[in-house]
């Protein structure tokens, strides 16, 4: 990915987040992720969507505040590298909470040498590509899709 560029610019161009792509473009928030910041997006991959059996109906228009909910649920407001989320941790005992735009929690833990994140329904996921720098934030690719429980 080029630092240079947006998480929206960096997300269409990449191989690996097609799905995410999709999904930025059906809540209409490319613009946002191509512009404003920073943030900081957890992304599921495109293997991690392929769990998902209800995808291609999340990106029909009639499901654009499902498919809301789930993306902002993946985002958290500023730039939080894997160095600032592991320092917070230690400041926590082990653990740190970090609020999506959406208003929900994921809480960061250790596993290992593996940072996990776990949202306020019980989905967990783990970090397994971090700090891919943008000029309006940070993406950490993660292993699996947060479902919020409103979707």
């Amino acid at each position: 990915m080029n630092p240079e560029l947006s998480i929206s610019k960096n997300t269409s161009s990449s191989k690996n987040y097609s799905t995410l792509m999709a999904v930025i473009k059906a809540a209409d928030l490319e613009e946002t992720l191509n512009y404003d910041g920073p943030y900081t997006v957890f992304a599921p991959s495109d293997l991690a969507f392929n769990s998902l059996t209800n995808v291609k109906s999340l990106l029909k228009s009639e499901s654009k505040k499902e498919v809301y909910t789930l993306l902002t649920h993946h985002i958290v407001a500023g730039n939080l590298s894997a160095s600032k989320i592991l320092k917070a941790m230690c400041r926590g005992n082990g653990v740190a909470s970090f609020t999506t735009i959406l208003g929900n929690k994921l809480e960061a833990t250790m596993k290992g040498t593996d940072i996990f994140l776990t949202d306020e329904f019980g989905n967990t996921a783990k970090i397994i590509a971090a700090d891919a720098n943008q000029c309006n934030g940070v993406i950490h690719e993660i292993d699996s899709v947060f479902v919020p429980n409103k979707i």
